[in-house]
């Protein structure tokens, strides 16, 4: 009689199953025990371009591109990218870039390489405002070109009806000018976002709440009513960067100019928690809806203003940071979600995460995920919502200071007879873009063919 074998395959005690999960299956698990499904009667978008995510700037420099590889790994463990429109967008074109920033500075970024970048003895500056900040790195074109892209790929998601909220968090860089770079940021992809915005809609409100100034969105749209920018920031101009945003600060001061109060501003102290935050975002931006009646909404949600941050001052959680975004989405108009600052990555790609499922109307376990790649990054802290109020900063926000603010921006509304009206044409949806591309990939392929006949010959 023959033996049985010794070694036997191991078998699962349920017929038919197997005796472990791959990852999709534990995502898809994840987003059953979460509830995620594509949200009722809005279309989400999710725009990310893993390029993006190998940036560097430099061992030591506070701006991480890595903490967008966190943020992704969060949203697709949990399973978050079921409910979304997920794109991969192109690179923004130099003659889209254009449409706000100079040529001959869009010329520099596009050539400049590593240590070219002359130092200019008469001034005491680097060209182009580049230098330790903005610093010059392998790659920085790319690193423009394609948030840039992402962020005027969202915008016209929304402008083509084919999202109601388009999210990128590669975007948001919010301190670039027309002609310089400032605050570790090159292209102002917000500002070329909102001019896509424009071409379909005739109010934009632009929201920013990032621990700093806004100040150049706010300079790009300084003379025009047709866009309101509202920034929550800590205001000292002889410490904190970039010292503008002052309460005073509303716009040009003719008030016959078109701008004038168009540009609000909340300047805060050291400290404020989650509270006197959530009050005061209420208290002003409700009144900003009402009054100017937006038909699109840009926010920024630099994550910076969180407790804990590397370069920030605020005492905020992840839950009233993303109750901006909540507060705002209930308004119903179409919204365009961007990243900004953050410079602990781990907290940033948490609230980042957590804004993505309330744009999907996600209720979220608060445990990250343990099949996660790489949870070990967020050591001890494996939960969505870490505790950030750890008052680091005394809060120096009276509730008497806080109610100052709030009379100030309502007194600057009450200058703004209604809603701002502005003659819309028919524009035909956007193609320029898609057609450059289309256009190279059969040049690519007319080339290849004839290099083949070349050589079959």
């Amino acid at each position: 009689m023959a033996k049985a074998s010794v070694v036997q395959d191991y078998q699962h005690p349920q017929r038919g199953a197997t005796a472990t999960l791959t990852n999709d299956e534990k995502i898809q698990r994840e987003a059953i025990k979460n509830h995620i499904r594509k949200p009722k009667g809005i279309t989400v978008s999710y725009h990310a371009n893993p390029e993006m995510e190998d940036m560097h700037f430099g061992r030591s420099h506070p701006m991480k591109p890595w903490r967008l590889t966190l943020t992704n790994k969060i949203v697709m463990s949990y399973g978050m990218h079921k409910a979304m429109d997920v794109y991969k967008p192109r690179r923004a074109t130099r003659e889209e870039i254009k449409n706000f920033h100079k040529a001959d500075y869009v010329d520099f970024l596009q050539s400049v390489m590593p240590g070219q970048n002359a130092y200019l003895s008469a001034t005491q500056t680097y060209l182009y405002g580049t230098g330790e900040d903005c610093p010059i790195f392998d790659g920085l074109w790319d690193y423009c070109s394609l948030y840039t892209g992402a962020s005027l790929d969202a915008a016209r998601k929304l402008t083509n009806n084919q999202s109601d909220i388009a999210i990128n968090w590669s975007g948001g860089l919010h301190h670039a000018k027309k002609n310089e770079a400032s605050g570790f940021c090159y292209i102002n992809d917000i500002v070329l976002a909102i001019l896509q915005l424009l071409l379909h809609h005739p109010r934009v409100l632009y929201i920013d709440i990032d621990v700093h100034h806004g100040d150049g969105v706010e300079q790009a749209f300084w003379s025009t009513d047709r866009v309101m920018t509202v920034s929550f920031h800590k205001y000292s101009p002889q410490d904190f960067f970039p010292g503008t945003g002052a309460l005073v600060d509303t716009g040009p001061l003719n008030n016959s100019s078109p701008g004038a109060h168009h540009a609000l501003n909340v300047p805060l102290n050291d400290g404020i928690d989650d509270e006197q935050y959530q009050q005061l975002f209420r208290d002003i931006i409700g009144p900003c809806v009402q009054v100017y009646q937006p038909t699109a909404i840009v926010i920024q949600c630099g994550a910076d203003s969180l407790g804990g941050d590397r370069l920030g001052c605020f005492n905020l959680n992840v839950g009233a940071h993303g109750y901006c975004v909540q507060f705002v989405k209930n308004f119903g108009v179409p919204l365009l979600v961007l990243g900004g600052g953050g410079y602990t990555p781990r907290n940033v790609a948490k609230a980042w995460a957590y804004e993505t499922s309330i744009c999907i109307e996600a209720e979220l376990h608060p445990n990250l995920p343990a099949h996660m790649p790489l949870l070990e990054h967020f050591k001890n802290e494996k939960t969505l919502f870490p505790k950030l109020d750890n008052a680091k900063y005394e809060n120096k926000n009276s509730r008497v200071y806080l109610d100052s603010v709030v009379i100030g921006i309502h007194e600057q509304l009450r200058y703004l007879h209604g809603a701002p009206s502005v003659q819309m044409r028919y524009i035909p949806p956007d193609l320029a873009g898609l057609r450059n591309v289309l256009e190279k990939e059969l040049w690519v392929e007319r080339v290849r063919g004839e290099r083949e006949k070349r050589e079959i010959e």
